[in-house]
């Protein structure tokens, strides 16, 4: 089991972690928590997300993997990145091994104080060359991002631990947004993929917190269209009544941080598809 004030804080989704754990430790101790839940999972297979957990719902993805909904914004993503800027350079000159930099983030950048994504680093790309910024919520940066998913599949996710004051701050900012109780619902992230893990919540199987991050983009059925991370960040809180902070926000990109660090050793598989 986790250690009892560790446990108790992630399953009642109190307004911070013990002060005492340090990032290891919470995912050491999440780890053994979710071996002992599922013993029959193998750690790695959480990459899957629901899919680790809900057999015959695993049947059904693999079988959609054949021709997946998402395989025209993997196209239409690659299509973007190479194509040039006003100045005659592009993407490439920005990412490394055609995009297939995934692995390479979140990161803390302590020079500008704060988390950085794949997706505001493909608008620093953009701005360093010239060219206006993408939507954050819109289809351009996903298909974009899509592509580079694609192009990282295979490698593990490998966040640096916090190493300074301000990178550790960001990371406990997303860990106690995790475990915060929000919204006419009063749920904690934390109540649904710890708490309740494994159990259906109306018509969905709920997944674990290991692997939240590997997969994005996906195409979800209820969007019609390819979606981000910090868009399903967004749906969860509007679905327990809470506000909805803005995507790529300081809220977000820290709860980003967390998780990924948490998802520490896990493969990166996406897109992927969800209902």
């Amino acid at each position: 089991m986790l250690p009892k004030t560790l446990l108790v804080a992630l399953v009642c989704g109190l307004a911070s972690f013990p002060v005492a754990a340090d990032p290891e430790s919470d995912r050491l101790a999440l780890r053994e928590y979710y071996a002992k839940r599922f013993p029959q999972i193998a750690l790695e297979d959480h990459k899957d997300g629901v899919y680790a957990i809900d057999a015959d719902a695993r049947a059904q993805w693999l079988a959609m993997e054949d021709f997946p909904p998402y395989e025209i914004a993997v196209d239409e993503g690659a299509e973007l990145f190479n194509a040039p800027f006003a100045d005659g350079l592009g993407y490439g000159d920005c990412f490394a091994n055609d995009g297939a930099v995934k692995a390479e983030y979140p990161y803390f950048d302590d020079a500008r104080g704060k988390v950085i994504t794949l997706e505001l680093a493909v608008n620093d790309c953009r701005g360093a060359h010239g060219e206006a910024p993408l939507d954050y919520d819109g289809l351009e940066i996903t298909k974009l991002v899509a592509y580079m998913a694609y192009a990282s599949r295979g490698q593990i996710v490998a966040v640096d631990a916090p190493a300074s004051a301000a990178a550790r701050a960001a990371y406990e900012a997303g860990k106690r947004f995790y475990s915060t109780r929000r919204g006419q619902l009063n749920f904690a992230c934390s109540s649904c993929h710890i708490q309740l893990v494994g159990n259906r919540l109306r018509a969905e199987r709920l997944s674990a917190s290991l692997g939240q991050v590997t997969h994005w983009p996906v195409y979800r059925f209820k969007w019609e269209e390819v979606g981000g991370l910090h868009k399903r960040f967004a749906e969860c809180n509007a679905q327990v009544g809470a506000e909805a902070f803005a995507e790529q926000s300081d809220e977000y990109r820290n709860l980003e941080y967390f998780l990924a660090y948490l998802s520490n050793g896990l493969e990166l598989n996406g897109p992927a598809t969800r209902k």
